[in-house]
């Protein structure tokens, strides 16, 4: 069976060809096509493929563009970064998804669905309805962007990008700017989290949610956790919880 691979990475293409072959020799990887446009000119000049790997982000844009433009007949097992949250909507309409790296138990049991499903040839169902719903999901997320907090009897508008860390003193929640001012907040920690932009941002324990600019030192402690030095200084020991380290790493390490 022929396969049509959609990906604009050249590492990615081999590593994803590569183990396409050793998963099932049966598939024939019959064209790669690296952007929205050369897929759709594949799709019109070739017989449709039995199946599709196709990559939602491409150098010209949302693969998701390659059906606006041309009515695809076969079935297609997305190759994504994106996590599974955003992803829910395959599940459902028979349509599987890979994340990046690619696993090769994984991709070993989307091409069993698909052999499963018996789809071969067949148009993709409920495309119209599944990409309008990854579209509305995908779309660059808004955060906020200020505060307006009571200050000596008035109100301020305080900056996202001035504010160095969010905490709790189990009765108040409050954030302290770079320029070291304290200032009360009326949200609750889990609203606040949701508020933030993830990337610049972190809530290191249920009490504290901390920008990376503030962050100046990071230390091992007890308990398997971390202890940062944060500036300005926290008034009490910033600790990131054992079940945060892992993800707090990660965070660090973009």
């Amino acid at each position: 069976m022929q396969v049509l691979i959609v990906e604009d990475e050249a590492l990615a293409v081999r590593k994803l060809r590569k183990a396409i072959e050793a998963v099932d020799p049966g598939l024939e990887v019959a064209g790669v096509a690296d952007s929205i446009q050369s897929a759709v000119d594949w799709l019109r000049a070739n017989p449709a493929p039995g199946l599709i790997f196709m990559d939602i982000e491409l150098a010209d844009g949302q693969s998701f563009e390659i059906f606006n433009r041309i009515e695809v007949h076969s079935p297609v097992i997305f190759v994504t970064s994106y996590d599974e949250f955003a992803l829910k909507a395959f599940k459902v309409n028979s349509v599987d998804y890979l994340l990046k790296p690619i696993q090769k138990d994984e991709l070993e049991a989307a091409i069993q669905k698909f052999r499963r499903s018996g789809q071969s040839g067949t148009p993709l169902p409920g495309i119209e309805n599944l990409l309008r719903e990854l579209q509305s999901q995908l779309q660059p997320r808004e955060y906020r962007s200020r505060f307006l907090v009571r200050h000596a009897q008035k109100l301020v508008s305080v900056e996202v990008k001035d504010i160095a860390y969010f905490y709790s003193d189990g009765k108040m929640n409050f954030f302290k700017t770079f320029d070291s001012r304290r200032f009360v907040v009326d949200y609750l920690m889990d609203e606040l989290e949701e508020m933030l932009d993830p990337r610049s941002y972190f809530r290191i324990s249920r009490s504290a949610i901390v920008s990376a600019e503030s962050i100046v030192k990071i230390d091992d402690y007890f308990g398997a956790r971390l202890v940062l030095q944060l500036k300005p200084a926290l008034e009490k020991e910033a600790l990131v919880s054992r079940e945060k380290v892992s993800g707090f790493k990660v965070w660090m390490g973009k």
